[in-house]
């Protein structure tokens, strides 16, 4: 199990889905929400709002994702974490473009850092329908 005690600041990120269930809009229809966190701190830098009809993040939800957080630390991290269970496999170029490792684990190895935001996360949205 990873912990956030063996990394330092901006060392590494983690990529992950948010939400347990997909979000409703009434507008746009259903999503997943995708977060990027520093390992260090379990600061979540950002958030992508991905259609549910979607496998993964799209090439410009990838590179949006990637520069925001980017923008907030002024350099990207050495390793992204990806859980196996998670297509990404778009937001892995992006970052391996830039010079980063990508490291793909099992989502539980990374239950330390994730749990305590999918709960907040919960918390905030409730039942999952936004307007």
């Amino acid at each position: 199990m990873l912990h956030p005690n063996q990394f330092q600041v901006n060392e590494a990120w983690i990529v992950f889905k948010l939400n347990d269930a997909a979000i409703l809009t009434k507008k746009d229809g259903a999503f997943h929400v995708i977060a990027l966190m520093d390992a260090a701190t379990c600061f979540i830098f950002g958030t992508q709002f991905v259609p549910v009809a979607s496998s993964e993040p799209s090439e410009l939800e990838s590179k949006r994702l990637m520069k925001s957080s980017q923008s907030r630390n002024q350099r990207l991290p050495k390793t992204l974490y990806i859980p196996t269970d998670l297509v990404a496999d778009i937001l892995s170029v992006e970052a391996q473009r830039d010079g980063g490792a990508v490291v793909r684990v099992p989502e539980q190895q990374l239950a330390l850092f994730i749990d305590e935001a999918r709960k907040g996360f919960k918390e905030h949205v409730g039942d999952g329908h936004l307007h």
